[in-house]
């Protein structure tokens, strides 16, 4: 870019504009920015050479002060020599001095003016025999002004040791009162104090503490070595635990195992280096074991000041860390001696107590929420959330049984093996308290026979209802599933190491109070769970009885009048005897039943037979608890006929062939079908009807009633060719227009009721434990 002075030399004019003015005005930013930059390297380049004048001059200044230094060291050691010399020179002086005396005094016949000046001259002149202890607390003087701990510890120790006078000086410090005594023991205090100042040191490293310590312990004071090493061990815990304590935040669920490797570790680092300085622990254990049970509590109280919220799932698997971590800690330390199990458990139960709580109420709120607010597929083939419990394949299963098992799953993935080792007992008793609570759950999902119309209707809006056949079976079904196999199978996998931990002796050696679930307690716990389902089990039977007996409007289906008269629209005995229309009714709907069983329950007929059993005993058992029924043949307008009586203890009859021939027969059905036959035959009799020649012998009722079976199975696909049979028209009046309630095809029934039928038809089916 050519000078603005060559502008200068032609005259300028208006129109003409100077080159200057154009650079200036067009010059790009660009060169504008490098020259700035330009500049700006400049002045660090200034600056750097600046700086590296300065570390050279101050580096120059260095090495002149360490010549110096070296010059000075040089100086103080012939200094020394020029004191050695002189005290040398002294001593030969005085030495010769006293030969001169001695020669003196034998040449010199007069005595001395007196004893007390022989014995101050010999006092001065024998002087120089105290001199090695005046040089030696000069040295020690000289070894403290120049912190050469290590040496002047030395010092002290060796003189001590070989110096009969100054033995025993922490037993009687002031048995003598010579002044070299004396001194000693001020010296010897000087050096404590300097060991005390570095041991006190904040950022002391470990070599140099166990080396103050150390020194401590040599020169008598192992109570303070003690003392100084667990402040010590204690400030840097405290300073671990400070850097630590932002992070607790971040890592809620581990930040507790954290907490306790720090403080576990320096207690048993702590204790490692203190038998290593004091040597016999006998003495100094206590105030130990006092030291770490402080750094415990203070640990617990940490533990609760960070904790998630106690209901929180972060909350529950940090306590059972804690636990875990803690008690391992604890058992590693027990070979030094030290057992903190118990303590560790005193002051974390009423903590774990809480979470626990608080965690299981959270559960039950959940499971109280399952079915509302929600559309809730209540019928599900496969599964819609991961468990880690096998779940059959051949059962359909009801999404509220999955939600249950994921939320029971949550709790038992956040619990360790010593939680359960500790508090098996308390968390198999909240898990059956979230079972009472799911089945109570099932039980308000299965509608029962007295509800409103009207307050179904709004209900519906909340909570889920099953309606259908299918629905509620699902429920069952799903409920004995949890019951029997998942909700034991889940438990089973944290409880049963424990119980083998126990027995190979992997717990811990101290005595703590260990709540382990038994088997015994096991096994307890699932007949209870077992309770639980005969609850709902015994609920769904009832409801499902009673919607059959009673019609909307209240109307009992199982009226006693028919028995009256011996005729009527309920009986027939023309022909064939046949039970009367509601026992038809009945025959048909379990038929129904176990059919829909059959394809929702598939593979369970275990289950299917004790529903069904259920179900035919609950019918008996309402039929001998009902006193309207009975009533009605001690009214005195009542006219009794032997044929009524026939016809009920033919019915009753039916009943048990319907148990035998489903399969599904037990001895509390026969149990009470034998005491209604009775009681009806007491009831006859009052009347004034013989049984004995009123009644046929009880094979012919059984006769009769197998053979009712066989046709009532029949007669529809025979009716298919002619028109339809009156007998087997029995749904469209018991079921009031019910769909539930719509009978099947005949050939399905019998598929389904001979599907039912396993094993000895006349052997009792109960429920019990496999396992007991």
């Amino acid at each position: 870019m050519e000078s603005s002075e060559d502008d200068d030399d032609f005259p300028t004019h208006e129109w003409i504009t100077p080159q200057s003015s154009i650079n200036s005005i067009y010059q790009s930013h660009t060169e504008k920015g490098i020259r700035k930059v330009c500049s700006e390297l400049l002045e660090l380049k200034d600056a750097v050479e600046n700086l590296s004048g300065n570390m050279q001059s101050k580096y120059l200044a260095f090495l002149r002060l360490s010549e110096e230094v070296i010059e000075m060291e040089q100086e103080l050691m012939e200094l020394q020599k020029h004191v050695s010399a002189q005290g040398i020179l002294v001593q030969d002086l005085m030495s010769g001095v006293c030969r001169e005396l001695e020669v003196w005094n034998k040449c010199n016949s007069e005595e001395p003016d007196s004893e007390e000046e022989l014995s101050e001259i010999n006092r001065l002149l024998h002087n120089d025999l105290e001199d090695p202890k005046i040089t030696f607390l000069d040295t020690i003087d000289v070894l403290l002004a120049e912190h050469k701990v290590e040496e002047a510890l030395l010092a002290i120790i060796t003189e001590e040791s070989k110096s009969p006078e100054l033995h025993d000086l922490e037993g009687n410090p002031s048995a003598d009162g010579s002044s070299y005594r004396l001194a000693f023991l001020k010296k010897k205090e000087m050096l404590v104090d300097q060991i005390v100042r570095i041991a006190e040191q904040p950022y002391i490293c470990t070599a140099e503490l166990r080396k103050a310590v150390s020194g401590l312990a040599k020169l008598g004071k192992s109570s303070l070595a003690l003392k100084l090493m667990l402040n010590a061990y204690d400030s840097r815990l405290q300073k671990n635990i400070e850097a630590f304590l932002p992070s607790c935040s971040i890592y809620s669920e581990t930040y507790t195992a954290i907490l306790s490797q720090l403080v576990f570790s320096t207690i048993s680092v702590a204790t490692k280096e203190s038998t290593l300085i004091v040597g016999d622990m006998s003495t100094y254990m206590n105030r130990i074991v006092q030291w770490a049970e402080d750094e415990i509590e203070s640990f617990v109280h940490l533990v609760k000041e960070n904790s998630p919220s106690p209901e929180t799932a972060a909350a529950l698997r940090s306590a059972s860390v804690c636990t875990q971590a803690s008690l391992s800690h604890c058992s590693i330390l027990e070979s030094q001696g030290l057992k903190f199990s118990k303590l560790i458990m005193v002051l974390l139960q009423p903590y774990i107590d809480e979470v626990l709580d608080m965690n299981f109420r959270r559960a039950r709120r959940r499971i109280i929420d399952l079915t509302r607010n929600e559309n809730v597929a209540l019928m599900s083939s496969q599964l819609d959330s991961p468990l880690s419990v096998t779940t059959p394949s051949n059962i359909i299963f009801s999404s509220i049984g999955k939600k249950f098992m994921s939320i029971v799953e949550d709790i038992l993935d956040k619990l360790t093996p010593m939680v359960v080792l500790h508090f098996g007992r308390t968390i198999l008793n909240k898990l059956l308290q979230l079972f009472d609570k799911y089945v109570e759950l099932l039980i308000k999902a299965l509608p029962g026979p007295s509800e409103d119309d009207n307050l179904i209707e709004q209900r519906e809006s909340e909570d889920y209802r099953a309606e259908t056949d299918a629905e509620q079976l699902g429920l069952l079904g799903t409920a004995y599933t949890v019951a029997l196999e998942l909700l034991p199978m889940a438990v089973s996998k944290i409880i049963t190491p424990q119980n083998e931990n126990k027995e190979v002796g992997g717990g811990s050696s101290e005595s703590i109070s260990i709540v382990a679930v038994s088997s015994v307690e096991y096994k307890d716990w699932r007949r209870q769970l077992q309770h639980s389902l005969e609850k709902l089990r015994d609920h769904f039977c009832r409801q499902y009885v009673l919607t059959f007996i009673y019609s909307r409007e209240g109307k009992a289906r199982l009226d006693a009048r028919m028995y009256l008269e011996g005729k009527g629209d309920d009986l027939f005995w023309d022909s064939d005897p046949l039970p009367s229309l509601p026992f038809q009714a009945l025959f048909a709907r379990l038929q129904q039943l176990a059919s829909v069983a059959g394809d929702v329950l598939l593979g369970k007929e275990k289950i299917q037979k004790i529903l069904l059993s259920r179900l035919t005993e609950t019918v008996v058992m309402w039929l001998s608890e009902e006193q309207e029924f009975w009533d009605v043949f001690k009214d005195d307008s009542a006219q009794l006929q032997p044929l009524g009586l026939q016809q009920l203890i033919l019915d009753m009859h039916f009943i048990v062939e319907i148990a035998v021939c489903g399969g599904y027969s037990s001895r509390n059905v026969h149990q009470l079908v034998s005491a209604v036959i009775t009681r009806a035959i007491g009831a006859f009799s009052a009347k004034g009807i013989d049984p004995q020649s009123a009644l046929p012998e009880d094979e012919w009722f059984v006769d009769a009633a197998k053979t009712a079976i066989s046709k009532l199975m029949l007669g529809t696909s025979e009716s298919e060719m002619s028109e339809p049979d009156e007998h087997m028209v029995v749904n469209s009046e018991i079921s009031d227009s019910d769909e539930s309630l719509s009978s099947p095809s005949i050939i399905d029934s019998v598929d389904s009721f001979a599907s039912a039928n396993m094993g000895e038809t006349d052997s009792p089916v109960y429920f019990t434990d496999p396992e007991a």
